[in-house]
């Protein structure tokens, strides 16, 4: 669907009117692909990769952090081209790309297919065969479990944190070409903190999800006490994950004492928040989780093998 522009703003004719529209095309793939997730994404998968990595090779975590790229960029369209009915009553999604009709289905399809695709053979070949089915894994189980659970059952949201928590992971792989112990511990701690960080969202965006019919805790429980409860007792199994590291010799003093302190600002955060359970305290889970998350990861980098 399109729209006739406003004579008064509409563009100019010519070369100028085409970049405009060539400007805002780009705009809505980059949208569509989330790419402040992606971003996300990408300073996990590093860190799994600097975390693991004796000695950094530059060149295979650039191919690294490309294949995720495409992979995660992917993963996320396609979500968008499955969702579009649901995003269409949704105040915070109805005006992304595909629910507003700025891009047709087959469009958003044929994209999210192809550079997934790419960025899962860009891994095998230029990274390894293992990260690259990881990064299969990511996509199918994402798309094909996790995206149709959330309109049945409240458990999506677990199930979907096993996807979610995969990039460290990934990083891991990238660097050794093996699941080991230190890889298993950066998805945990990922896998774990995902979930007082969408207890937050989904508190903030409750009536949203309850538009689109997804099957959120947030929605079924109507006081919030059940996701307040469940912010803290992640957020205290997060904290007993994220010394793992420490405990088994991978990091030195620096990033525990690090790690704790996060830790504890978070656990803070989300028992504020189940005494008051409103917007503002559960943005402020959001917010303080996004600065936990970066503050481990930056010392997992830092402090590794201390």
């Amino acid at each position: 669907m399109t729209t006739m522009p406003n004579v008064a703003t509409a563009a100019p004719s010519g070369r100028g009117a085409a970049e405009g529209s060539g400007t805002h095309k780009l705009a809505d793939y980059f949208e569509l692909s989330k790419s402040r997730i992606v971003l996300m994404v990408l300073i996990t998968t590093a860190a799994g990769f600097l975390f693991a990595a004796k000695h950094v090779d530059p060149v295979l975590l650039l191919h690294a952090l490309i294949g995720t790229a495409l992979v995660a960029a992917g993963t996320n369209a396609l979500n968008q081209y499955v969702e579009r009915d649901l995003d269409a009553k949704m105040h915070r999604t109805r005006s992304r790309p595909l629910p507003a009709g700025r891009m047709a289905p087959r469009t958003a399809l044929l994209f999210s297919s192809a550079i997934a695709i790419l960025g899962t053979l860009y891994l095998g070949v230029f990274v390894n065969w293992l990260t690259a089915f990881l990064g299969a894994f990511t996509l199918t189980s994402y798309i094909f479990v996790y995206t149709p659970l959330k309109r049945v059952s409240t458990i999506c949201t677990l199930i979907g944190a096993i996807p979610g928590a995969i990039p460290p992971l990934m990083g891991w792989t990238a660097a050794t070409n093996a699941l080991s112990l230190g890889g298993w511990i950066a998805f945990g701690i990922l896998f774990l903190w995902q979930l007082p960080h969408f207890m937050a969202i989904s508190w903030m965006y409750r009536d949203d999800y309850a538009r689109g019919g997804f099957a959120m805790l947030s929605v079924r429980n109507e006081d919030g006490s059940a996701v307040a409860r469940q912010a803290i007792l992640y957020t205290l199994a997060l904290l007993a994950v994220s010394v793992l590291p420490w405990t088994f010799g991978m990091t030195g003093l620096v990033y525990l004492i690090g790690a704790v302190a996060a830790g504890a600002a978070l656990l803070a955060a989300a028992i504020r928040f189940f005494h008051d359970r409103d917007v503002k305290h559960a943005r402020s889970v959001f917010m303080i989780s996004n600065l936990y998350l970066l503050t481990v990861m930056l010392l997992l980098v830092i402090n590794a093998r201390a």
